[in-house]
């Protein structure tokens, strides 16, 4: 079929509403998509720039992740040194409620109606006899004779009287005397539980008439219970600083590295090094001595010695909060630093590629205008034309 010929008038105007609809159609199309650079066909440069921003800012965004891991670290660590300074402070506690505890001694004192004398002999008392065993126990420490003449063995109540103040000496002293009513008397200066017995081959021997049928003892004070507490408090500390871990980093217990990392290059980082913050370790706090022979708080010295200890374990403590604390700085700053960046890169890329819905409904407006004209104006061209049939008519 013969092309159609149109004239030069038609032609220009149906040009140009060819191309205010092409426009029309991308102004659409921008503003349904937002965007005024889609690939690298609408503007390689400006796509490729901002492709570049944008992979920036994505890295960036999982570096934040990072240091928000880091930051979690730190603050369980610190929440560990908080935890680890309120049971330093208990220990304190206990420390200072011994040392305000004055030892009191035990005494057991012997009631019998018949006043003894240091000259008497022990096998010529009822019940006792050679050969016989007397078991002596003050708090933890047992002691045993056998009542007889030999070398390792005691005859008369002053014998046996020597022989206590000879065998209990040290940590669990025990002092055994005639008092003024002529009854034996035996004193634990520790304030330690005394007890007495007497055996005939392991079958138990009544010591009425050494002590009397109805012995008296007044009850003593002493400091083991907190020596126990004391001891419990340090073991939760060890246990504490093993526990405040975050993800597998614990920098209370051990050596363990933070290595945070603040560009993609890896070029910039801080390196934040855990410490040993455990009895044994930097905290430097030693067990307190339970046993016989090793009463850590028999003597106030001793004590005042546990707490200057205490305190310097505080000072540890508040130093190195202040270390962690100064990194937790540094990481935040950095995480608001890299935020910033981020918003920086993401807006210089949509800068590049999305487009400005104000501008671009305007122009869908003004192209709208001008297809209405260009339609009035195709119109006034072809009446132009049509006045030739007016010859033929």
């Amino acid at each position: 079929m013969a092309d159609v010929v149109l004239s030069g008038a038609i032609r220009s105007n149906l040009l140009s509403m060819q191309n205010t609809a092409r426009l029309l159609d991308e102004s659409q199309l921008r503003l349904a998509t937002g965007l005024k650079v889609r690939s690298a066909i609408d503007s390689p440069t400006s796509f490729f720039t901002a492709q570049g921003l944008n992979n920036r800012a994505s890295d960036l965004n999982n570096l934040l992740d990072s240091m928000g891991q880091a930051v979690q670290t730190l603050e369980a660590a610190d929440q560990g040194i908080k935890s680890i300074l309120k049971l330093v402070d208990s220990m304190k506690a206990v420390a200072n409620q011994a040392l305000e505890t004055k030892v009191k001694a035990t005494v057991l004192t012997g009631n019998q109606t018949t006043a003894l004398t240091g000259g008497v002999t022990l096998a010529s008392l009822a019940n006792l006899a050679t050969g016989h065993q007397i078991t002596i126990t003050v708090g933890d420490v047992t002691n045993a004779v056998t009542i007889g003449t030999g070398g390792a063995q005691v005859s008369t109540v002053t014998d046996l009287m020597n022989w206590v103040g000879a065998t209990f000496n040290g940590d669990e002293p025990l002092a055994a005397t005639l008092n003024a009513d002529g009854q034996l008397q035996f004193t634990a200066a520790t304030g330690r539980d005394i007890e007495i017995a007497a055996d005939n081959g392991g079958t138990p021997v009544a010591l009425d008439a050494l002590l009397g049928s109805r012995t008296t003892a007044t009850d003593g004070v002493n400091r083991d219970k907190f020596e126990r507490d004391f001891n419990n408090l340090r073991e939760q500390i060890d246990q504490l600083a093993g526990d405040a871990s975050y993800k597998g980093v614990n920098l209370l217990k051990g050596n363990d590295l933070l290595s945070v990392f603040f560009n993609t290059e890896q070029t910039s980082q801080l390196d934040i090094q855990g410490v040993t913050l455990t009895p044994d370790g930097a905290l430097n706090i030693g067990e307190v001595g339970y046993t016989s022979g090793d009463h850590g708080f028999a003597a106030d010295a001793e004590i005042k010695a546990f707490v200057e200890n205490l305190n310097a374990a505080t000072n540890t403590l508040r130093q190195q909060a202040s270390t962690f604390g100064a990194n937790l700085g540094v990481v935040q700053i950095r995480q608001d630093f890299t935020k910033s960046l981020i918003n920086t890169l993401e807006s210089g890329a949509s800068n590049l590629t999305v487009a400005d819905t104000n501008e671009e409904g305007a122009k869908m407006l003004a192209l709208q205008t001008r297809q209405q004209l260009g339609t009035t104006a195709l119109s006034l061209a072809n009446q132009a034309e049509q006045g030739v049939l007016r010859l033929f008519g």
